[in-house]
């Protein structure tokens, strides 16, 4: 069975992305990196990516005279190497709505909180200063607005009395290397629907317990 072809959307040190090349080492895995796109030069990111032999394309919409011919060519560019499915991995620039229905279901996006809870940037301290119990993860399928889209998987963190948004994001960080392979993986083998806006995961069971946070 042929692996999913993956285009890995970067604009930083690139830890997720490098949770993916390790994922796409198994040769077992279902899915494979094929290009790796940045909107930034000289970033770590690239560099993982070269490290693992991946081709990769700074695309700067700097570069470009409209944000037209800018989708324009990151469109041909990931055309020209078979790709399946979009990763967004720290990007950090919106996409245009035209680039997004272009890949209608074929972009995923990785964020850190519990959607659609804090949508945005600076999250880890708004959930500090919003005083919730529980933070986390999202993997979602990718719509027009930022941070919304049918949510695959998500992983949950309890926020600690003496969290700061370092702290916090580090905890949360782990669980994105984590989830953010297996969201890919589900999809590659095609055990995911999307059902009014709804993702249903076929053979997907759920955990029996309840967490408390804190513990009194």
């Amino acid at each position: 069975m042929a692996k999913l072809k993956l285009c890995v959307f970067i604009s930083g040190r690139g830890s997720n992305l490098q949770s993916l090349i390790e994922a796409c080492a198994d040769d077992g895995y279902p899915a494979q990196i094929a290009l790796v796109i940045s909107n930034k030069a000289g970033i770590q990111g690239l560099e993982r990516a070269k490290a693992a032999g991946i081709q990769t394309y700074v695309i700067n919409i700097k570069d470009f005279n409209s944000p037209n011919s800018f989708d324009i060519s990151m469109i041909e560019a990931i055309k020209s190497f078979n790709v399946d499915l979009i990763c967004l991995a720290g990007y950090m620039r919106i996409l245009s709505d035209n680039f997004v229905d272009h890949w209608h279901d074929r972009i995923v996006n990785i964020h850190p909180s519990l959607l659609p809870s804090f949508r945005g940037l600076d999250v880890q301290q708004r959930a500090i200063d919003a005083g919730v119990r529980f933070s986390g993860c999202t993997v979602h399928y990718v719509r027009r607005d930022m941070d919304t889209g049918p949510i695959i998987l998500q992983a949950v963190v309890p926020v600690l009395n003496n969290d700061n948004a370092y702290t916090l994001t580090e905890r949360i960080l782990i669980q994105e290397h984590r989830i953010y392979p297996l969201a890919i993986k589900l999809i590659a083998q095609g055990r995911t629907t999307i059902k009014n806006e709804r993702v249903l995961i076929d053979g997907a069971t759920h955990p029996d317990s309840i967490l408390i946070n804190p513990e009194v």
